[in-house]
């Protein structure tokens, strides 16, 4: 599949299994590509009974990218200098946008990190369009949770050596994601470099990254309208996630009237190859509970 025109701009879509299975949108974080969902996880989905829709968020992949818009300071974000190009809001629309160039009714729908805080703008603002709804390895962003440790923010916020050089910055991002990532399910060496390889080889955008977290850090009012969602939601954390910690999942379970709430022990903050059969289990089971 390839690009629809939706809110005005370009997102990359693509679709797993049948056309008449019931959708599930799938929903991917900060600066992350369609193509970082693993294949078997997509493939769990399918012989599930599911038809996994998968895209690029606007400003990453092969999705358009907000270059005039520039990049903000966070700074000059959080005193108010400045204006995010784009919200959390406008993301969620690009969901829906996704379900109306497809034909598509309702779906299931979930999302990871950034994903999930999407995820939760759907199940607010957008339920008439979905069956059920999970944030996974997210946050409700409400005040006074607790961050990541310093490690993992360290590694959020590090920079390869040379921004212009391909070994550097997949280097970089392989190290990243061994700090962040699922001590019980580490990727082989050879497995993290050909993620990141193939991510960078399709496209890099680390401005995209930053509009992309403008987005997350001016998006003040979600924790509170998070008791509006009456709809079927799930709440799913790894339990060692380093960067956003299982405190932050369990606030917004808490702030979803009925949400279930879900850590899998040894997960950090990934999906990997070797984390998908319980993250798409998890999935599946509650997603066939409200079909």
């Amino acid at each position: 599949m390839s690009g629809f025109e939706i809110n005005g701009i370009q997102l990359e879509v693509e679709t797993r299994g049948a056309e008449t299975a019931p959708a599930f949108l799938l929903i991917r974080g900060l600066s992350t590509q369609l193509i970082q969902w693993p294949e078997s996880f997509l493939d769990r989905l399918v012989e599930g009974g599911f038809r996994p829709v998968v895209f690029d968020n606007r400003d990453c992949g092969r999705s358009t990218k907000f270059t005039d818009a520039g990049v903000p300071a966070i700074a000059d974000l959080v005193s108010g200098k400045a204006v995010a190009p784009y919200s959390i809001a406008d993301m969620a629309r690009d969901a829906v946008g996704v379900l109306d160039a497809l034909g598509i009714e309702r779906a299931h729908a979930a999302g990871m990190s950034l994903g999930g805080m999407i995820a939760q703008h759907l199940a607010i603002s957008h339920a008439d369009r979905f069956h059920s709804v999970t944030s996974i390895m997210s946050t409700s962003g409400a005040p006074g949770l607790p961050s990541g440790t310093p490690e993992a923010m360290a590694a959020l916020m590090s920079k390869p050596t040379d921004p212009d050089d391909r070994e550097a910055v997949i280097a970089q991002s392989v190290a990243s994601q061994r700090v962040i990532g699922s001590p019980a399910y580490p990727p082989t060496p050879e497995e993290a470099r050909s993620y990141f390889a193939r991510a960078y080889d399709r496209c890099y955008c680390p401005d995209g990254s930053a509009r992309q977290m403008a987005a997350v850090v001016t998006d003040h009012e979600r924790a509170e309208r998070l008791a509006e969602i009456r709809m079927p939601f799930l709440v799913l954390h790894g339990s060692d996630d380093p960067l956003i910690p299982p405190a932050c999942g369990a606030d917004t379970a808490h702030r979803v009237p009925g949400a279930s709430w879900v850590t899998l022990d040894g997960m950090g903050h990934d999906v990997t190859a070797a984390n998908a059969p319980l993250v798409a289990a998890e999935l599946l089971a509650f997603a066939s509970a409200h079909a």
